[in-house]
């Protein structure tokens, strides 16, 4: 799980789904361009809700791992909804395999099949 500090606060994240964020803004940053996205957040009671940001070139966002107990917020689907836009906004990018080194790469869980 991480912290994932946007707009002066902060949500908690699965690890493959702030992965995908990170990636995902950077493109559209590269891009000169914005998008709003839903991704499973823990609200402040503990239950699972979703969270809506706006990501893009203005966006200053960053994360660092929590000791939490696990909770599984990372959706597959929404994750590779993620993976999917950044792959347009940025196709002939190589792999990621030096980012964010202590969350496993996204194919390290059989979820993507493309890569």
């Amino acid at each position: 799980m991480r912290k994932l500090f946007y707009a002066g606060d902060h949500i908690l994240v699965g690890d493959l789904t702030c992965k995908a964020v990170l990636r995902y803004s950077r493109a559209l940053a590269n891009a000169g361009q914005s998008d709003v996205v839903s991704i499973p957040m823990l609200a402040e009671g503990g239950t699972p809700v979703l969270a809506h940001l706006i990501i893009g070139p203005a966006s200053q966002i960053y994360s660092i791992p929590v000791e939490q107990p696990a909770s599984d917020l990372d959706d597959p689907v929404i994750i590779e909804r993620l993976e999917a836009m950044t792959r347009e906004l940025e196709p002939g990018r190589p792999s990621w395999p030096d980012e964010m080194e202590d969350v496993p790469d996204l194919d390290d869980f059989g979820i993507f099949s493309d890569y």
